[in-house]
Protein backbone atom coordinates (compact mmCIF):
# COMPACT_ATOMS: atom_id res chain seq x y z
CA UNK A 1 0.00 0.00 0.00
CA UNK A 2 2.75 2.42 1.36
CA UNK A 3 4.55 1.72 -2.46
CA UNK A 4 1.32 2.71 -4.19
CA UNK A 5 0.78 5.43 -2.67
CA UNK A 6 4.48 6.48 -3.17
CA UNK A 7 4.03 6.43 -6.61
CA UNK A 8 1.85 9.12 -6.62
CA UNK A 9 4.41 11.09 -5.92
CA UNK A 10 6.97 13.01 -8.42
CA UNK A 11 10.16 12.49 -8.32
CA UNK A 12 13.12 15.07 -7.08
CA UNK A 13 13.38 18.15 -9.12
CA UNK A 14 17.18 18.34 -10.67
CA UNK A 15 16.94 22.20 -9.91
CA UNK A 16 18.92 23.62 -7.71
CA UNK A 17 17.42 26.18 -4.86
CA UNK A 18 19.27 29.33 -7.50
CA UNK A 19 17.53 27.90 -10.14
CA UNK A 20 14.20 27.84 -8.52
CA UNK A 21 14.77 31.07 -7.00
CA UNK A 22 15.26 32.64 -10.51
CA UNK A 23 12.51 30.93 -11.61
CA UNK A 24 10.05 32.36 -9.47
CA UNK A 25 11.13 35.83 -9.07
CA UNK A 26 10.88 35.72 -13.04
CA UNK A 27 7.81 34.54 -13.28
CA UNK A 28 7.00 37.48 -10.50
CA UNK A 29 8.44 40.44 -12.65
CA UNK A 30 7.04 38.58 -15.39
CA UNK A 31 3.35 38.67 -14.60
CA UNK A 32 3.83 42.18 -12.92
CA UNK A 33 5.12 44.14 -15.53
CA UNK A 34 2.56 41.66 -18.37
CA UNK A 35 0.12 43.30 -16.41
CA UNK A 36 1.08 46.86 -15.76
CA UNK A 37 2.14 47.59 -19.56
CA UNK A 38 -1.45 45.07 -20.85
CA UNK A 39 -3.65 47.52 -18.55
CA UNK A 40 -2.08 50.70 -19.66
CA UNK A 41 -2.04 49.67 -24.03
CA UNK A 42 -5.34 48.37 -22.94
CA UNK A 43 -6.93 51.47 -21.09
CA UNK A 44 -9.23 49.20 -18.42
CA UNK A 45 -9.39 49.35 -14.72
CA UNK A 46 -11.08 46.13 -14.84
CA UNK A 47 -8.31 42.61 -14.18
CA UNK A 48 -10.57 40.34 -16.32
CA UNK A 49 -10.57 42.98 -19.55
CA UNK A 50 -6.62 42.87 -19.20
CA UNK A 51 -4.91 40.23 -17.73
CA UNK A 52 -6.10 36.38 -18.58
CA UNK A 53 -5.76 33.84 -16.16
CA UNK A 54 -3.99 31.12 -18.12
CA UNK A 55 -1.06 33.69 -18.77
CA UNK A 56 0.00 32.58 -14.92
CA UNK A 57 0.25 29.26 -16.58
CA UNK A 58 2.30 29.96 -19.63
CA UNK A 59 4.65 31.72 -17.14
CA UNK A 60 5.48 28.67 -15.38
CA UNK A 61 6.43 27.09 -18.33
CA UNK A 62 8.29 30.16 -19.83
CA UNK A 63 10.69 31.05 -16.69
CA UNK A 64 10.70 27.87 -15.14
CA UNK A 65 11.66 25.47 -18.59
CA UNK A 66 12.72 28.10 -20.95
CA UNK A 67 14.19 25.24 -22.95
CA UNK A 68 10.98 23.16 -23.32
CA UNK A 69 9.29 22.83 -26.85
CA UNK A 70 6.21 23.78 -24.96
CA UNK A 71 7.67 27.76 -24.29
CA UNK A 72 9.22 28.95 -27.20
CA UNK A 73 7.71 31.87 -28.62
CA UNK A 74 5.44 30.59 -31.22
CA UNK A 75 4.40 27.79 -28.66
CA UNK A 76 3.12 30.17 -26.38
CA UNK A 77 1.58 33.25 -29.06
CA UNK A 78 0.05 30.90 -31.13
CA UNK A 79 -0.98 28.19 -28.57
CA UNK A 80 -2.81 30.93 -26.70
CA UNK A 81 -4.16 33.14 -29.69
CA UNK A 82 -5.20 30.29 -31.42
CA UNK A 83 -6.79 28.31 -28.68
CA UNK A 84 -8.95 31.56 -27.92
CA UNK A 85 -10.30 31.28 -31.44
CA UNK A 86 -11.05 27.66 -31.49
CA UNK A 87 -12.96 28.58 -27.91
CA UNK A 88 -14.76 31.61 -29.50
CA UNK A 89 -16.03 30.08 -32.32
CA UNK A 90 -17.16 26.92 -30.36
CA UNK A 91 -19.04 29.22 -28.33
CA UNK A 92 -20.18 31.57 -31.29
CA UNK A 93 -21.64 28.23 -33.66
CA UNK A 94 -22.50 25.86 -30.71
CA UNK A 95 -23.23 27.94 -27.76
CA UNK A 96 -26.85 27.78 -28.46
CA UNK A 97 -27.42 23.71 -28.87
CA UNK A 98 -24.93 22.21 -26.66
CA UNK A 99 -25.02 22.07 -22.66
CA UNK A 100 -21.86 23.88 -21.06
CA UNK A 101 -20.00 20.38 -20.29
CA UNK A 102 -20.27 19.56 -24.05
CA UNK A 103 -19.37 23.19 -25.10
CA UNK A 104 -16.58 23.50 -22.43
CA UNK A 105 -14.84 19.74 -23.59
CA UNK A 106 -15.41 20.52 -27.80
CA UNK A 107 -13.51 24.11 -27.31
CA UNK A 108 -10.93 22.06 -25.62
CA UNK A 109 -10.72 19.35 -27.86
CA UNK A 110 -10.91 21.50 -30.81
CA UNK A 111 -8.53 23.74 -28.90
CA UNK A 112 -5.35 20.96 -28.81
CA UNK A 113 -6.55 19.85 -32.21
CA UNK A 114 -5.93 22.92 -33.84
CA UNK A 115 -2.45 23.64 -31.36
CA UNK A 116 -1.14 20.25 -33.38
CA UNK A 117 -1.82 21.45 -36.64
CA UNK A 118 -0.09 24.75 -36.14
CA UNK A 119 3.06 23.31 -34.60
CA UNK A 120 2.51 25.28 -31.40
CA UNK A 121 1.29 22.79 -28.47
CA UNK A 122 0.97 24.73 -25.58
CA UNK A 123 -0.54 23.31 -22.41
CA UNK A 124 -1.73 26.81 -21.30
CA UNK A 125 -3.95 26.78 -24.06
CA UNK A 126 -6.14 24.57 -23.36
CA UNK A 127 -7.22 27.16 -20.25
CA UNK A 128 -7.81 29.92 -22.63
CA UNK A 129 -9.88 27.64 -24.54
CA UNK A 130 -11.99 27.17 -21.59
CA UNK A 131 -12.27 30.35 -20.57
CA UNK A 132 -13.76 31.51 -23.15
CA UNK A 133 -16.31 28.86 -22.46
CA UNK A 134 -17.04 29.80 -18.81
CA UNK A 135 -15.72 33.08 -18.57
CA UNK A 136 -19.24 34.76 -18.30
CA UNK A 137 -21.14 37.41 -20.56
CA UNK A 138 -18.38 39.72 -20.57
CA UNK A 139 -15.91 37.29 -22.51
CA UNK A 140 -18.89 36.18 -24.15
CA UNK A 141 -20.07 39.59 -25.83
CA UNK A 142 -16.47 40.29 -26.84
CA UNK A 143 -15.47 37.43 -28.90
CA UNK A 144 -12.97 37.59 -30.86
CA UNK A 145 -12.33 40.73 -29.63
CA UNK A 146 -10.86 38.87 -26.39
CA UNK A 147 -8.83 36.83 -27.84
CA UNK A 148 -6.77 39.20 -30.69
CA UNK A 149 -6.85 41.89 -28.03
CA UNK A 150 -6.26 40.89 -24.35
CA UNK A 151 -4.90 37.70 -25.22
CA UNK A 152 -2.68 38.72 -27.59
CA UNK A 153 -1.19 41.53 -25.93
CA UNK A 154 -0.78 39.63 -22.78
CA UNK A 155 1.44 36.66 -24.68
CA UNK A 156 3.70 39.15 -26.50
CA UNK A 157 4.07 40.94 -23.34
CA UNK A 158 5.24 37.70 -21.63
CA UNK A 159 7.56 36.33 -23.77
CA UNK A 160 9.04 39.70 -24.47
CA UNK A 161 9.79 39.30 -20.70
CA UNK A 162 10.86 35.79 -20.97
CA UNK A 163 13.65 36.66 -23.71
CA UNK A 164 14.99 39.36 -21.34
CA UNK A 165 14.72 38.14 -18.06
CA UNK A 166 16.11 34.39 -19.59
CA UNK A 167 19.11 35.85 -20.97
CA UNK A 168 20.35 38.04 -18.52
CA UNK A 169 19.81 35.14 -15.80
CA UNK A 170 22.11 33.44 -17.89
CA UNK A 171 19.77 30.92 -19.85
CA UNK A 172 19.18 30.76 -23.29
CA UNK A 173 16.44 32.09 -25.02
CA UNK A 174 14.55 30.98 -27.62
CA UNK A 175 15.73 28.32 -27.16
CA UNK A 176 17.90 26.93 -30.48
CA UNK A 177 17.49 24.01 -32.38
CA UNK A 178 20.67 22.97 -33.21
CA UNK A 179 22.32 20.12 -35.56
CA UNK A 180 24.73 18.52 -33.37
CA UNK A 181 26.18 16.33 -36.19
CA UNK A 182 27.25 19.19 -38.46
CA UNK A 183 30.29 17.72 -39.91
CA UNK A 184 33.21 20.50 -40.14
CA UNK A 185 34.85 19.76 -43.10
CA UNK A 186 31.46 19.81 -44.91
CA UNK A 187 31.50 16.52 -46.45
CA UNK A 188 28.81 13.26 -45.86
CA UNK A 189 30.80 11.63 -43.49
CA UNK A 190 29.41 11.43 -40.02
CA UNK A 191 30.86 12.64 -36.79
CA UNK A 192 33.02 10.44 -35.31
CA UNK A 193 31.07 10.68 -32.27
CA UNK A 194 28.33 9.19 -33.54
CA UNK A 195 30.21 6.46 -35.90
CA UNK A 196 29.80 4.28 -32.92
CA UNK A 197 27.52 4.22 -29.76
CA UNK A 198 23.95 5.12 -30.28
CA UNK A 199 23.46 6.60 -34.08
CA UNK A 200 20.63 9.99 -34.22
CA UNK A 201 19.12 7.23 -36.19
CA UNK A 202 18.13 4.75 -33.01
CA UNK A 203 16.91 8.29 -30.97
CA UNK A 204 14.71 8.91 -33.86
CA UNK A 205 13.02 5.31 -34.17
CA UNK A 206 13.04 4.98 -30.21
CA UNK A 207 10.75 8.45 -29.86
CA UNK A 208 8.91 7.23 -33.16
CA UNK A 209 8.07 3.75 -31.11
CA UNK A 210 7.53 6.17 -27.69
CA UNK A 211 4.47 8.15 -29.84
CA UNK A 212 4.47 10.48 -27.10
CA UNK A 213 5.03 14.39 -26.81
CA UNK A 214 7.66 14.83 -24.77
CA UNK A 215 8.30 18.59 -23.13
CA UNK A 216 11.98 18.12 -23.86
CA UNK A 217 13.60 18.95 -27.48
CA UNK A 218 14.59 16.48 -29.58
CA UNK A 219 18.34 17.93 -30.08
CA UNK A 220 18.83 18.38 -26.04
CA UNK A 221 17.73 14.52 -25.65
CA UNK A 222 20.66 13.67 -27.41
CA UNK A 223 22.49 15.50 -25.71
CA UNK A 224 21.51 14.14 -22.53
CA UNK A 225 22.33 11.06 -23.63
CA UNK A 226 25.45 11.67 -25.38
CA UNK A 227 26.53 13.32 -21.58
CA UNK A 228 25.46 10.25 -20.12
CA UNK A 229 27.97 7.98 -22.45
CA UNK A 230 30.48 10.38 -21.37
CA UNK A 231 29.73 10.28 -17.46
CA UNK A 232 29.78 6.12 -18.04
CA UNK A 233 33.36 6.21 -20.14
CA UNK A 234 34.71 8.05 -16.45
CA UNK A 235 33.53 5.79 -14.21
CA UNK A 236 34.91 2.75 -16.33
CA UNK A 237 38.62 3.79 -17.70
CA UNK A 238 39.01 6.79 -14.53
CA UNK A 239 38.74 10.24 -14.85
CA UNK A 240 41.64 12.15 -16.64
CA UNK A 241 41.98 15.68 -16.39
CA UNK A 242 43.09 18.20 -18.84
CA UNK A 243 46.02 19.27 -16.61
CA UNK A 244 47.21 15.61 -16.58
CA UNK A 245 47.82 15.28 -20.38
CA UNK A 246 48.53 19.07 -21.11
CA UNK A 247 51.50 20.67 -22.37
CA UNK A 248 52.91 23.68 -20.44
CA UNK A 249 55.98 24.91 -22.39
CA UNK A 250 54.19 27.00 -25.09
CA UNK A 251 54.93 28.74 -27.59
CA UNK A 252 52.69 32.38 -27.12
CA UNK A 253 52.35 35.74 -29.21
CA UNK A 254 51.19 39.10 -27.85
CA UNK A 255 48.08 41.09 -29.92
CA UNK A 256 50.98 43.18 -31.26
CA UNK A 257 53.57 40.86 -31.74
CA UNK A 258 54.53 41.18 -35.99
CA UNK A 259 53.03 38.78 -38.01
CA UNK A 260 56.48 37.15 -39.69
CA UNK A 261 58.19 36.50 -36.00
CA UNK A 262 54.43 34.57 -35.01
CA UNK A 263 55.08 32.48 -38.58
CA UNK A 264 58.82 31.71 -37.84
CA UNK A 265 58.14 30.73 -33.99
CA UNK A 266 54.81 28.19 -35.36
CA UNK A 267 57.63 26.95 -38.39
CA UNK A 268 60.75 27.08 -35.85
CA UNK A 269 58.42 24.68 -33.19
CA UNK A 270 56.47 23.01 -35.87
CA UNK A 271 53.23 23.60 -34.29
CA UNK A 272 50.40 24.77 -36.18
CA UNK A 273 49.01 27.58 -33.28
CA UNK A 274 50.02 30.25 -31.17
CA UNK A 275 47.44 31.12 -28.12
CA UNK A 276 47.78 35.22 -27.84
CA UNK A 277 47.89 36.11 -24.38
CA UNK A 278 47.43 40.11 -22.88
CA UNK A 279 50.25 40.82 -20.11
CA UNK A 280 48.43 39.15 -17.56
CA UNK A 281 48.45 35.71 -19.20
CA UNK A 282 44.61 35.43 -19.62
CA UNK A 283 43.96 34.59 -23.59
CA UNK A 284 42.46 36.76 -25.53
CA UNK A 285 42.77 34.46 -28.68
CA UNK A 286 44.20 31.74 -30.95
CA UNK A 287 46.16 32.88 -34.08
CA UNK A 288 46.30 29.42 -36.54
CA UNK A 289 47.90 28.13 -39.98
CA UNK A 290 44.52 29.10 -41.41
CA UNK A 291 44.25 32.31 -39.93
CA UNK A 292 47.60 33.19 -42.17
CA UNK A 293 46.09 31.37 -45.32
CA UNK A 294 42.54 32.60 -44.86
CA UNK A 295 44.03 36.58 -44.39
CA UNK A 296 46.74 36.19 -46.52
CA UNK A 297 44.60 35.27 -49.68
CA UNK A 298 46.40 32.58 -49.91
CA UNK A 299 44.36 30.45 -52.88
CA UNK A 300 46.65 29.71 -55.48
CA UNK A 301 48.86 27.45 -54.44
CA UNK A 302 51.58 28.44 -57.83
CA UNK A 303 52.28 31.38 -56.03
CA UNK A 304 52.09 30.71 -52.65
CA UNK A 305 55.68 31.46 -51.42
CA UNK A 306 55.68 34.94 -53.18
CA UNK A 307 52.26 35.60 -51.43
CA UNK A 308 53.29 34.63 -48.41
CA UNK A 309 55.99 36.50 -48.14
CA UNK A 310 54.67 39.51 -49.10
CA UNK A 311 51.83 39.12 -46.62
CA UNK A 312 54.36 38.81 -43.64
CA UNK A 313 56.55 41.44 -45.11
CA UNK A 314 56.17 44.81 -43.16
CA UNK A 315 54.51 47.53 -44.76
CA UNK A 316 57.08 50.17 -43.71
CA UNK A 317 54.01 52.67 -43.46
CA UNK A 318 52.24 53.83 -40.25
CA UNK A 319 48.66 53.85 -41.01
CA UNK A 320 47.90 50.58 -43.71
CA UNK A 321 44.79 48.10 -44.05
CA UNK A 322 46.96 45.19 -44.67
CA UNK A 323 47.71 42.83 -41.37
CA UNK A 324 50.49 43.96 -39.77
CA UNK A 325 50.26 41.79 -36.10
CA UNK A 326 48.73 39.06 -34.63
CA UNK A 327 46.01 40.33 -32.94
CA UNK A 328 43.92 41.45 -36.50
CA UNK A 329 43.91 38.02 -37.91
CA UNK A 330 43.46 35.72 -34.33
CA UNK A 331 40.57 34.31 -33.61
CA UNK A 332 38.72 35.91 -30.72
CA UNK A 333 37.47 34.45 -27.41
CA UNK A 334 38.49 30.90 -28.35
CA UNK A 335 37.00 27.90 -26.59
CA UNK A 336 38.97 26.56 -23.24
CA UNK A 337 38.86 24.45 -20.71
CA UNK A 338 40.02 24.04 -17.50
CA UNK A 339 42.67 22.35 -15.58
CA UNK A 340 40.52 20.05 -13.90
CA UNK A 341 38.08 19.52 -16.97
CA UNK A 342 37.78 15.68 -17.82
CA UNK A 343 39.51 15.27 -21.45
CA UNK A 344 36.50 13.27 -22.12
CA UNK A 345 34.82 16.76 -22.67
CA UNK A 346 36.68 17.46 -25.14
CA UNK A 347 36.28 14.56 -27.48
CA UNK A 348 32.87 16.53 -28.90
CA UNK A 349 35.01 19.58 -29.35
CA UNK A 350 37.37 18.23 -31.08
CA UNK A 351 36.15 14.94 -32.92
CA UNK A 352 32.54 17.15 -34.02
CA UNK A 353 33.56 20.63 -34.09
CA UNK A 354 36.53 20.55 -35.57
CA UNK A 355 38.93 22.17 -32.66
CA UNK A 356 42.67 21.44 -33.10
CA UNK A 357 43.91 22.94 -29.99
CA UNK A 358 42.26 23.91 -26.35
CA UNK A 359 43.47 26.45 -24.96
CA UNK A 360 43.76 25.20 -20.55
CA UNK A 361 43.38 28.02 -17.96
CA UNK A 362 43.46 27.81 -14.19
CA UNK A 363 40.58 28.89 -12.04
CA UNK A 364 41.84 32.85 -12.59
CA UNK A 365 41.42 32.15 -16.37
CA UNK A 366 45.25 32.59 -16.79
CA UNK A 367 46.71 30.42 -19.33
CA UNK A 368 48.67 27.61 -18.13
CA UNK A 369 48.76 25.04 -21.19
CA UNK A 370 47.27 23.53 -24.26
CA UNK A 371 45.72 20.16 -25.37
CA UNK A 372 45.83 19.32 -28.71
CA UNK A 373 44.49 16.29 -30.59
CA UNK A 374 47.70 14.19 -30.67
CA UNK A 375 47.37 14.64 -26.55
CA UNK A 376 43.78 13.44 -26.47
CA UNK A 377 43.95 10.57 -28.76
CA UNK A 378 47.59 9.40 -27.40
CA UNK A 379 45.19 9.80 -23.74
CA UNK A 380 42.73 7.76 -24.91
CA UNK A 381 44.51 5.33 -26.36
CA UNK A 382 46.66 4.99 -23.04
CA UNK A 383 43.52 4.59 -20.71
CA UNK A 384 42.17 1.59 -22.92
CA UNK A 385 45.52 -0.41 -23.37
CA UNK A 386 45.61 -0.02 -19.24
CA UNK A 387 42.54 -1.37 -18.90
CA UNK A 388 43.31 -3.98 -21.20
CA UNK A 389 46.28 -4.85 -19.63
CA UNK A 390 44.35 -5.26 -16.24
Amino acid sequence: MRAFFESWLPSPTTANRREQFRAAFGALCGILLTAIVSQLLLRSTHAAAFLVAPIGASSVLLFALPASPLAQPWSVIGGNVISGLAGVACVRWFGDSLPLPVLAGLACGSAIAAMFFMRCLHPPGGAVALTTVIGGPAVHAAGFEFVLLTVLADSILLVLMAITYNNLTGRSYPHQQQNPHANPHATKDAVPTVRLGFKPEDLDAVLQQHNQVLDISRDDLESIFMQTEQRAYQRRFGIIRCADIMSRDIISAEFGTPLEDAWSEMRAHRVAALPVLNRARRIIGIVTQTDFLEHGGLDDYRSIRQQLQGFLRKSGVTHTEKAEVVGQIMTHHPTTAQVDTPIVDLVPLMADSGFHHIPIVDEEQRFVGIVTQSDLVAALYESRFAEAAT
